[in-house]
């Protein structure tokens, strides 16, 4: 029996009820991957496509992590920003990684488009909004993006956003025309349909309990079951295990939170009066959007390096929403979850291969699910020889994560971010 998704709108609205048996037996495949979230799913699908034999293990459901709990926000750049990179890795290579984030927003605006994912219900638009006057810098910035990658972006002043996003915090934003949001979760089971229909074996429940990675061809156990493959992928995220102890050191598992509120049209519209999603410029910010035809919000924020759920998810969140938009005081919450993500202390996804037949494809959290296509992307074309791609990442390797004092470093750093915003804030008024 497969594990029950957590109870999130997405697991509500979630499309089609299909399921995964469990794997069992002797299994002999070309790529074993180990992870069914939207990284080891677009692995399987582009694999199953280029006629490798295929072989995904998930500990619990299809996309039952981050995957399919997450803000379904998908545009381009990173977690970090792009000087950022530009000081890790230099101006040249710092623009092609932009390039490739771009390049996985259409990767999934493609596939939802080929495989006809109505139920993805993609709606354009995102905009970062600033609670700060940046004194012109926001806008030179939107010009300078539009002039070197083209994207679709418009500046909104203090006047235009505030007509959109009734509320007294926000000064002025960017929308991005070209980005979009989605239900994440049904897009991840159309992939995990389409690459079983193509010949990809897909096992729900199926926990990996050790690895034997020496020779040519590897070997993966579950309790019931022994794969034997030429490649490993591991695309696991904050639910890691610690079957190859090398990954699960290199990230931090982060929580984040989200909640839903009651059905109310006319509120809700009351202070956001547009279907593109709202990204909260702070670095300790909210990310919130319209569902359900704008009758409903899903607003997420908040993370903390506490692995259990806070008894009081809903009421952190609301009151941040509330402080944002007071005339939302009385609206209700219908339910709150929380998700763990897989962060890098460098603040970039981990895409690479760890040895001969051996690859990984994690930390995915903050940067979008755009990223999750780039990852699975460059590591199908890596095992299959079409490129190396994948060497791109190589500076944002599997970087210890700091263990303990790696997890106290994350929460005061987010707390310091908290406080800067805050700062800002006052200055601006």
């Amino acid at each position: 029996m497969s594990s029950a998704y957590i109870d999130t709108y997405y697991s509500r609205t979630a499309a089609t009820s299909e399921t995964y048996p469990a794997a069992a037996g002797r299994i002999e495949a070309d790529v074993c991957i180990i992870g069914g979230g939207l990284a080891g799913l677009t692995v399987a699908l582009k694999l199953a496509r280029s006629g490798r034999k295929v072989v995904l293990l998930e500990a619990q459901r299809v996309a039952w992590g981050a995957s399919g709990r997450n803000g379904g926000f998908v545009s381009a750049g990173y977690a970090t920003g792009l000087s950022s990179i530009q000081r890790r890795v230099g101006k040249d290579q710092a623009k092609e990684f932009f390039c490739l984030s771009m390049e996985g927003v259409e990767i999934v605006r493609r596939t939802i488009g080929e495989l006809g994912i109505a139920d993805a219900k993609l709606v354009p638009g995102i905009a970062k909004a600033l609670r700060y006057d940046s004194r012109g810098a926001l806008q030179a910035a939107c010009e300078s993006q539009q002039r070197e990658f083209g994207l679709n972006l418009r500046y909104l002043d203090r006047d235009e956003v505030r007509s959109l996003f009734v509320s007294p915090k926000y000064q002025e934003a960017i929308l991005d025309e070209g980005a979009f949001h989605f239900h994440p979760l049904n897009y991840g089971r159309a992939l995990a349909r389409e690459a079983a229909r193509l010949g990809a074996a897909i096992h729900e429940s199926s926990a990996v309990t050790s690895i034997d990675l020496e020779g040519a061809r590897k070997t993966i156990r579950t309790n019931d079951a022994a794969i034997a493959a030429e490649h490993v992928v591991f695309t696991t995220g904050g639910y890691t295990g610690a079957v190859l102890p090398a990954l699960k050191r290199a990230f931090l598992p982060i929580a984040t939170y989200v909640l839903l509120t009651e059905y109310a049209p006319e509120r809700v519209q009351s202070a956001i009066r547009t279907r593109a999603a709202i990204l909260d410029d702070r670095r300790a910010g909210d990310y919130y959007r319209l569902v359900d035809d704008g009758s409903r919000i899903l607003w997420g924020g908040r993370i903390t390096t506490r692995t259990t759920d806070p008894r009081d998810i809903a009421a952190l969140l609301r009151r941040e929403m509330v402080t944002t938009y007071p005339q939302l005081a009385d609206l209700k919450v219908e339910i709150a979850w929380s998700g763990l993500m897989a962060y890098a202390r460098h603040l970039m996804p981990q895409i690479g291969q760890l040895e001969p037949g051996v690859w990984y494809c994690t930390a995915f959290g903050g940067h979008g699910m755009n990223t999750t296509a780039i990852g699975g992307t460059v590591i199908s074309e890596g095992i299959t020889g079409e490129s190396e791609r994948y060497r791109l990442f190589a500076p944002f390797g599997l970087t210890w994560n700091g263990g303990v004092l790696g997890r106290a470093a994350a929460q005061l750093t987010y707390w310091s971010y908290q406080a800067a915003d805050a700062a800002k804030e006052l200055r601006s008024r």
